[in-house]
């Protein structure tokens, strides 16, 4: 377990550092170079140590393992913690790093602001933006018949970035409640904090119970018919006729 955790905040710290990093510098590019960014450092880091913790990274992620009976309460708890602490000492550094850019507001810390929509309608840019994310996690990593080996770390990658690049100026496209607590934190903005708790966890647990039941949880078998097994019921007349 606490390789697993080594690994989850690994990951998480790499995510807060690279992609709330590419903010606080104000990367070349804008929101498409955030979205690369953010996008970039979770396809690596899920390449990286997929194998060895699953590569969650965010605690909607482990809540939808979690419902889905997929994770232990304890090692999922154990997640959880991670991820909140990881991102937390990744915020903390950033602004130590660059004191001039992020002790100005928390804004420039990377804490997820809403713009244009009501607390509401952001909840669920949220939800959707998490459902997205979770549903090819669990299509990617969770299911046997996946492609966790060979590009589940891409694809994973590539949804936070194209998630991003639709809605991220209007509500930041968090997805990841540790994402968006480590700048909060760091930055003491809570306003509207409940949207990107909220949002994502109900969203990725709704990715997660809809792929689980549509396509993981054991089916009944299929009736096979004689077509199928290749041995043929003699039809009428078949016997007469030879």
């Amino acid at each position: 377990m606490g390789r697993r955790a080594v690994a989850e905040f690994v990951g998480t710290f790499t995510l807060v550092f690279i992609g709330v990093g590419s903010i606080v510098a104000g990367v070349t590019g804008g929101i498409v170079g955030v979205a690369l960014a953010h996008g970039l450092a979770i396809a690596v880091m899920v390449s990286a140590v997929g194998h060895i913790s699953g590569g969650h990274f965010n605690p909607a992620v482990t809540a939808g393992f979690l419902v889905t009976r997929r994770i232990e309460p304890k090692l999922a708890g154990l997640y959880i913690v991670t991820q909140f602490v990881a991102a937390t000492v990744a915020a903390i550094l950033l602004r130590w790093l660059w004191p001039s850019i992020a002790g100005k507001n928390a804004a420039t810390i990377g804490a997820p602001t809403l713009h244009l929509v009501s607390p509401f309608e952001g909840a669920v840019i949220e939800a959707i933006l998490t459902f997205f994310l979770v549903w090819v996690v669990f299509a990617t990593a969770a299911d046997p018949r996946g492609t966790f080996k060979q590009i589940a770390g891409l694809a994973i990658g590539l949804t936070i970035t194209l998630d991003i690049l639709a809605a991220g100026t209007l509500t930041g496209a968090a997805m990841n409640p540790a994402r968006a607590f480590g700048p909060e934190l760091v930055g003491n903005d809570w306003t509207n904090a409940w949207v990107w708790y909220v949002g994502p966890l109900v969203g990725g647990a709704i990715a997660a119970l809809a792929y689980e039941w549509l396509y993981l949880r054991p089916l009944a078998p299929v009736p096979v018919g004689p077509e199928e097994t290749g041995v043929l019921e003699p039809r009428p007349g078949d016997a007469a006729a030879s």
